[in-house]
């Protein structure tokens, strides 16, 4: 005997609640990049000291105001986590700048969810956002990427 009871489907978020989600997901990519950077910091050569210094202290302003957008948007800020998995040892100062490009793609990725997901002054900002993560991995890797912040589109299509 059937009860006519439906089955259960989630919703699919409002696009209140997918801004919401994204920019709780860059705020997370934020911590992880302010984290990476102590990392970058202790290896990196001194002659990109400055730079590694400059991009630290940009992801804490970043985070900072993720902070407030995520409460205005009506969310609690997810705090950072006490230590994070790095995706390889980072041993030289090749490491470092290796690292430094790879939280920048990964923020930058962020940045793009956000991007798709936000109108109006947040999606500007997430643009920039995306835009200067985009530039500092170039910087440190040497090279851009075709489609900053979609790796699906960037493995196979790296440019000068």
């Amino acid at each position: 005997m059937t009860t006519g009871a439906k089955p259960a489907v989630k919703p699919s978020p409002s696009a209140g609640g997918r801004a919401l989600e994204a920019a709780q997901a860059a705020l997370a990519a934020e911590h992880a990049a302010a984290y990476g950077y102590g990392v970058i910091g202790a290896r990196i050569d001194p002659a990109r000291a400055t730079e590694a210094r400059e991009a630290y202290g940009h992801h804490l302003s970043r985070r900072d105001r993720l902070t407030r957008t995520v409460r205005e948007l009506g969310g609690a800020p997810r705090p950072s986590e006490a230590a994070y998995a790095l995706p390889f040892e980072v041993r030289s100062p090749d490491d470092a700048e290796r690292l430094a490009a790879d939280i920048e793609d990964r923020v930058a990725g962020a940045y793009s969810d956000l991007v798709r997901a936000a109108d109006g002054q947040l999606r500007r900002d997430a643009a920039d956002a995306l835009s200067a993560a985009a530039v500092r991995a170039a910087r440190w890797r040497g090279s851009g990427v075709a489609f900053p912040g979609l790796a699906e589109r960037s493995q196979g299509a790296r440019t000068s």
